[in-house]
This record gives structure tokens, sequence and C-alpha cells, in this order.
């Protein structure tokens, strides 16, 4: 069954946080340091929304306070927060102390499960593609038990990826969808590192291309 909150707190920000993903954030507005003062008092959490260019987007992702890293003498606070579920927003309320709104928490589709055929597949080349970029960036490749466990949110959300990219991600209500979409990003990924590579190649062989 659908979860949904009321007067759920919200933070418009110029980024996309997924599921999983570690946020560092810096809060210094009277009104954010309110919101996040009754967060950490209550134990409870608040929603990211992307500002895009074309506004405020309606599909989030819910945070939760992690750890408090510092906090100022003017109330500002260093916090980190870790993404919890994707959500809708279905009102946006106004005459709160802070930004707020009704939302209703998204699942997958029914039929999203991770044992067909086509999921298996998806998630296989995705994880190896992830393996291969973590193993040229790092030179060290994550364990093979660690890899499997791995959702597409898990991958995407230490990987830089554009903002468009993952909110596409959020948006999707499929885990074989999310596979396919983040194999082609990591596979994008890995072709704009071949780039960067070769340019630094020839950049220290003045131009030249060696034999």
């Amino acid at each position: 069954m659908q979860e949904s909150y009321e007067a759920f707190p919200l933070f418009p920000l110029g980024i996309v946080v997924l599921p999983g993903e570690v946020v560092p954030l810096h809060i210094f507005e009277d009104r954010y340091k309110t919101m996040v003062g009754e967060c950490l008092d209550d134990d409870s959490e608040f929603g990211i929304v992307w500002v895009s260019d074309e506004g405020l987007r309606d599909i989030g992702c819910t945070v939760a306070i992690t750890e408090v890293l510092e906090r100022m003498d003017d109330g500002r606070m260093n916090v980190l927060t870790r993404g919890s579920s994707p959500f809708r927003l279905v009102r946006r309320i106004e005459d709160m102390a802070y930004p707020a709104g009704d939302i209703d928490l998204l699942e997958d589709a029914e039929d999203s499960g991770t044992d067909s055929d086509a999921d298996l597949e998806a998630g296989t080349e995705a994880r190896e593609r992830y393996a291969e970029l973590v193993e040229r960036v790092t030179d060290s490749r994550p364990e093979d038990d660690d890899l499997t466990t791995m959702t597409a949110y898990a991958m995407a959300a230490t990987v830089e990826f554009p903002l468009q990219a993952k909110q596409r991600l959020l948006e999707l209500r499929s885990e074989e969808e999310r596979l396919h979409a983040v194999g082609e990003l990591l596979e994008a990924a890995m072709k704009r590192l071949d780039y960067v590579e070769r340019a630094s190649e020839r950049a220290r062989s003045n131009g030249k291309v060696r034999s």
C-alpha cells in the first residue's frame, strides 16, 4: 500500500539525490535551520527536490540525517544525509516556517521483479561496466560478492552522472529499466574516460601520434 505524508518538510535544491546516496549539506538559512532542527529532534526525514531550469520537479527523494558534522554558534550546521525513498510531490504548502508539501512515497511496478532473464542480463551488464569503471579510476575492482548485490541506485549513487540522468533514474518505476539506464550511462562514462586519456596522451606528445 502506498504511503502518504502530509506537510512533509522539503528542501528544494539544485541537486538530485538517489536512494542510498550520501550527500553533505551546509544549512545556513533560518527556515532550513528550523526544519533540520525539528528533523533532528523528531528523528525524522525531509525531502530533497531538484530545482531544474524548468522549475521544481515533482519527483524527489527523502533523506535521513545520518550525522551532524559541525554546529556553529549562529545555528548553521554541516550535516551528512543519506537518500532513502523516492516520492511524488502532490501538493505544495507555502504557509509553514519552511517549504513543505503532501507527498506519496513511490513503489516499483508490481511486475518489475528481479528474477526475469531480461533483468538478470541487464544487471550483469551494468555491474560489469560499473566494475570496469571503478577499476580504471581507482585501480581496485569491487569484490564480486558486493557487486552482485548492487542495485541500479547503489551503482549510480557513487558515480557523478548528469542531473537530468539522475532525475530520470529517480522517476523510473522498474529496476530493470534503471539497470538498463545505468548500464548506458556507465558505457558513456567509459567512452568519456577513453577520450580524456587519449587527449592527455596526445598533449604529452605535443599533439603527435606515437607509432
